[in-house]
């Protein structure tokens, strides 16, 4: 490929996000799997001394009944619960990897223009919708796959510090914690998960984006404020009593579709979920992971809140891609 075809500067600009947001993208989520593995070490030795005391049980398994042979019911229930744990471990990073993109979105178009380099960058043969689109991947897709392969070794070592655990009490940990199937299945499931969050998450980066690009100043007020204070404005007035819909539902379908989406697995909650394809006595972890079939997803893809959802969001960078080109100043 030559060197001036869009399709290399395109990928050249992710790679700019990249290693100026290395810190955030890169460090964040490899620093919590780091913190997090320490406290699972603390907390399995101090669980080592309880099991000497009081014995210890896995999913309602206690730790002695493991050293014989478990029938394939019993191993099964050892590797959903395994499912769930591993998928469990995945929280901090959510968390981190929401605060990571919603503050790289806010600033990512503002930023430019406070310091002036966007002068620069618009000097160059560089489209401003290929700039703005390169932070819309950076957004949806390059955080998510760094923040996922961070819980894929979260995962891993935390299975090794259970193997070494589990041979430490004459257990074979294999059939219970290295099963190819429900592994290579998880994994999977997880991989399936990035580009459907990302759909899902367009609104929340299309709104900030907007903001970053037309804010002369504070941003995040801009961003936070507006959709908080309209939700407010239509609960006081009542308005949604006019269109037979109550307030509940603008607050979780405007305000917290612009603020909110970029949670991986949001749309979860609000299609797979209510659809039948997880038990009603299924909850937390376990549910999402029942949520994340082939049919469920497609479910959730086709599903209008889902459609509409990257409508909007494709506007909001539409409208991020024009002011990027109208303005170039800001007043900090």
């Amino acid at each position: 490929m030559n060197a001036g075809t869009p399709m290399n500067t395109f990928s050249w600009l992710v790679k700019r996000e990249f290693w100026e947001y290395r810190g955030a993208f890169l460090w964040t989520p490899a620093i919590i799997s780091l913190v997090f593995l320490s406290i699972m070490l603390i907390v399995l030795v101090s669980a080592e001394f309880l099991a000497r005391q009081n014995g210890i049980e896995i999913n309602g398994i206690h730790l002695d009944q493991l050293r014989r042979q478990l029938g394939s019911d019993e191993i099964e229930k050892m590797n959903s619960a395994m499912d769930v744990g591993m998928l469990t471990l995945g929280i901090p990073i959510v968390i981190g990897l929401f605060f990571v993109v919603f503050s790289y979105c806010i600033g990512a178009l503002y930023n430019d223009r406070r310091d002036r380099s966007a002068l620069f960058w618009k000097s160059l043969p560089i489209s401003d919708t290929g700039t703005v689109l390169s932070k819309v991947v950076a957004a949806a897709l390059l955080a998510p796959v760094l923040a996922t392969l961070a819980l894929v070794a979260l995962q891993l070592a935390f299975l090794i510090m259970m193997s070494l655990y589990s041979l430490l009490h004459g257990i074979n940990p294999f059939p219970l914690l290295w099963s190819p199937t429900h592994l290579v299945s998880l994994w999977a499931k997880l991989l399936i998960a990035i580009p459907v969050n990302a759909l899902w998450a367009l609104p929340t980066i299309g709104w900030l984006l907007l903001c970053s690009s037309f804010a002369r100043s504070k941003p995040f007020l801009w961003a936070v404020l507006v959709p908080v204070l309209a939700g407010a404005l239509v609960s006081y007035l009542g308005v949604m009593h006019f269109v037979a819909a109550s307030n509940s539902w603008f607050w979780r379908n405007i305000v917290g579709r612009v603020l909110l989406s970029i949670i991986p697995g949001g749309w979860m909650d609000t299609t797979t979920m209510s659809h039948g394809f997880v038990r009603a006595d299924v909850e937390g972890p376990a549910a999402i992971i029942g949520s994340l079939s082939f049919d469920a997803i497609a479910q959730a893809v086709t599903s209008p809140n889902f459609l509409i959802g990257i409508v909007a969001g494709a506007a909001m960078i539409a409208g991020a891609i024009y002011f990027r080109r109208q303005r170039t100043e800001s007043y900090a």
